[in-house]
């Protein structure tokens, strides 16, 4: 589904380079729940900028389903975005003038989709991810937790080919972080979705099926979870601390 090959990312200030990807190739299969982990500097949100090509790589390919998307136009990339890559933020990016079941229809309002189907799939979604109840609330009237379950919602609304979250439950407590997780996990066991995390939050990963970790802009190792998500978690944590910790970054 997603296949990253020889990705190479630099940014340059003054006369100085920093290379911040070096040589990254890694495959997400169709159906995935995969995590990248890295200490702080480590360019988990670089790659994940670079893969939805919101800054431009230095070279390399990203295919998705096949096809390269790397140095599309604009016009093009954004049409991929909106139809075939779901996006799922730390700060949720809920429109607050719309309520819950407005914010989830919104990718098929910008593709044009007839209405009837459009508030069908919806209306599904919010029963499948537990917000029905919260539908024609607004962003400021719900939780931490319903925020993000909407947002997972919305970035399943044109059944994308992948969907990239970017510290999905940074901003959520413990019991909101497990309600996104399990909202993840019901997308990819129900709707058979492919999910590409970045996190910093060990808890979130275990539950993954596999996790990238990164070190200094290129793959430290690849762990796959073969059994107890609390052994797996244990295993995360042993090589974090290795690499001098788990914290959130800002590459």
């Amino acid at each position: 589904m997603l296949n990253v090959k020889h990705l190479n990312k630099t940014y340059t200030v003054g006369s100085n380079s920093y290379p911040v990807l070096k040589d990254l190739s890694f495959q997400v299969k169709k159906g995935e729940f995969v995590a990248v982990m890295g200490p702080s500097g480590s360019g988990k949100t670089t790659l994940l900028n670079c893969i939805s090509c919101f800054i431009p790589h230095d070279d390399g390919q990203i295919l998705l389903n096949g096809k390269d998307i790397s140095g599309l136009p604009e016009q093009k990339m954004s049409k991929i975005r909106n139809r075939h890559l779901g996006f799922v933020f730390q700060d949720f990016m809920l429109l607050d003038g719309l309520n819950v079941f407005e914010n989830i229809c919104l990718p098929q309002v910008i593709a044009k989709k007839p209405v009837t189907q459009m508030e069908e799939k919806a209306r599904h979604l919010c029963r499948l991810f537990g917000i029905e109840k919260v539908m024609e609330k607004y962003p400021a009237e719900i939780s931490g937790g319903e925020k993000q379950r909407t947002a997972v919602a919305r970035a399943l609304m044109n059944q994308p080919y992948i969907i990239l979250a970017d510290e999905p439950t940074g901003n959520l407590d413990s019991r909101s972080c497990k309600a996104v997780i399990d909202a993840f996990l019901r997308a990819k066991e129900e709707m058979n979705a492919t999910v590409f995390m970045v996190t910093h939050d060990s808890y979130a990963a275990s539950f993954c099926d596999r996790v990238v970790v990164l070190k200094d802009g290129a793959i430290h190792t690849e762990l796959s979870r073969t059994g107890n998500r609390r052994e797996f978690m244990d295993e995360l944590l042993d090589v974090l601390r290795e690499l001098g910790g788990d914290s959130d970054d800002d590459e």
